[in-house]
């Protein structure tokens, strides 16, 4: 046992020290040659091509897991519903959601709101277990066998994932535990390596958080900051273990909706907030945080109205869900809607194609967060859902598909998480260390496609700003004609253990990151 617990210490080390970056809060605003970081220009259009110029206000809808709304820097930016009065009670508007101000929430209801979910796959085991564990291979009827062969493949993944997770909580706990009590038994709540090098451990498991430990403290003397990450990695398997891959947990009753009529749109409350708002908050303020208050970090665009809406638990959203959140979007005038979410199933993929066919038929641009896989989304075994290939053939003309990347011109540039491909990802974006705004009008660094997506989003804006009459299909066009081109070998994503270098113009369909300078000289000669 003590055998393990030291493996699984120096594991946990490991994950642990893989993850920390530091860089200047904006970096991503900036310009490659003026400032030397792999910015996207933004500055740069501010300082020159936007002056003596007028924008139009665009509604931007942030499909997310909530907003801040009392947040300094994004109040004032808030996209309002007009027709409806505050706080009465009453569908003024007559769209089927009361008091929705601010935007609209598909996952809370009369008994609250959905903070914690189950991962997909949890879903789809636990509503059809029941049926299939009644078939044998050898007895399955043809109508099932397809059916029959997903679902095993999907039960034995969530087998693997449950007992992955089921370790890695039971390790970390151990170890967490054990360390408590050393601290304690030390007197010290910021014990150093020398403390540990003469405190005396009871029994094989504290000697083998011990050796652990100095090893830790030797390569790196931080413990404090060593715990946080371990209580990170603690509360995140244990999450897993109890919620997201636990078939006895299903919040749904929460929202009070009929789960299963896929054609019901009417349902949910007009709290935007919810119990997990800082990805939402965080994405938003990419975006749009004030650029004329003199405090906190400046959004990218500078006329634009953030609708809410939330889909997103803390767990996988449901099909359902964010197929009315788009057409709730485009129905209260949305002209871009930012997806900085995904999953790798979607059993009701067919309701939120059509809620996309909705929105390009409407002019709407949507733009989708790659994925922090470090895959290949060419190859389809790495499907990330929502997409914007159609189930009946086809795919969405105004949808973009964004990777993240980093600040260093070299062949780190692509962010070591992000999902890629030659055809299936459009552009590539900052996402690494991005600063922006946090619940309780804080700021703070967030990595991810997640946070690359609202910064495309944001220069999508710009243009619609300044140039009105660009359609949705057109502003894509932009984009990708007008990214920095990259002809650089770079690391390609998810190999940084034994690192395969790949032409950075073979990671994305345009070939490069975006860059507003351009985008906006190009979009005036529309």
């Amino acid at each position: 046992m003590a055998k393990k617990i030291l493996t699984a210490f120096i594991a946990l080390s490991l994950f642990i020290n893989g993850h920390g970056l530091a860089q200047t809060p904006g970096w991503y605003l900036l310009d490659l040659q003026k400032d030397s970081v792999f910015g996207i220009s933004v500055t740069k259009v501010y300082d020159g091509l936007l002056k003596g110029k007028t924008p139009r206000p665009v509604i931007v809808a942030v499909i997310d897991s909530g907003i801040d709304t009392t947040h300094e820097d994004l109040s004032s930016v808030l996209w309002s519903n007009p027709k409806e009065i505050p706080g009465n009670g009453k569908d003024d508007d007559n769209n089927g959601y009361i008091d929705d101000i601010h935007g609209w929430s598909f996952i809370g209801g009369p008994g609250g709101n959905v903070g914690l979910d189950n991962l997909e796959m949890t879903r789809i085991v636990r509503e059809r277990r029941a049926f299939y564990d009644s078939l044998s291979m050898e007895k399955v009827p043809t109508a099932y066998l397809s059916g029959y062969q997903q679902f095993r493949k999907i039960k034995s993944e969530f087998d693997d994932k449950h007992e992955q997770a089921v370790a890695t909580f039971e390790k970390s706990e151990v170890i967490k535990l054990t360390l408590d009590s050393m601290v304690i038994k030390i007197g010290n709540t910021n014990p150093t390596l020398a403390d540990f090098q003469k405190y005396d451990p009871v029994g094989e498991q504290e000697q083998s958080v011990k050796r652990g430990i100095i090893r830790q403290l030797t390569s790196d003397p931080d413990f404090p900051g060593f715990m946080k990450k371990l209580n990170d990695v603690y509360e995140k398997s244990k999450k897993s273990v109890y919620y997201q891959l636990n078939l006895k947990f299903d919040p749904r009753n929460i929202v009070g909706d009929d789960y299963h009529n896929k054609a019901q749109r009417n349902y949910g409350c007009n709290d935007i907030y919810g119990p997990h708002s800082s990805h939402g908050t965080h994405v938003s303020g990419i975006i749009a945080a004030n650029r004329n208050n003199a405090i906190g970090m400046n959004g990218i665009a500078d006329n634009v109205r953030i609708m809410a809406i939330r889909v997103v638990p803390d767990g996988d959203e449901r099909d359902k869900d964010v197929a009315n959140g788009i057409r709730y979007a485009v129905d209260n005038g949305a002209q871009i809607i930012n997806l900085s979410f995904g999953k790798n199933l979607s059993p009701d993929k067919k309701i939120v194609d059509d809620a996309v066919k909705y929105a390009m038929s409407k002019d709407v641009l949507i733009i989708h967060a790659a994925g922090n896989e470090g895959k290949d989304m060419d190859d389809p075994s790495n499907n990330v859902y929502p997409n914007k290939y159609y189930t009946d053939g086809g795919e969405a003309n105004a949808w973009i598909t964004v990777g993240a990347s980093g600040w260093h011109d070299d062949s780190t540039l692509a962010a070591p998480f992000s999902n890629y491909g030659k055809n299936t990802v459009d552009v590539f974006a900052p996402g690494v260390k991005i600063y922006a705004t946090l619940p309780g009008s804080k700021y703070g660094f967030q990595n991810g496609t997640s946070m690359a997506a609202p910064v495309v989003t944001g220069l999508a804006a710009l243009i619609r700003e300044y140039y009105p009459r660009i359609k949705a299909g057109q502003v894509k066009d932009i984009l990708l004609q007008s990214v920095t081109k990259v002809q650089r070998m770079i690391i390609l994503p998810g190999t940084q253990s034994d690192p395969v270098q790949r032409l950075f113009t073979e990671l994305c369909v345009s070939g490069g990151v975006v860059n507003a300078f351009n985008a906006m000289k190009l979009a005036a000669t529309y």
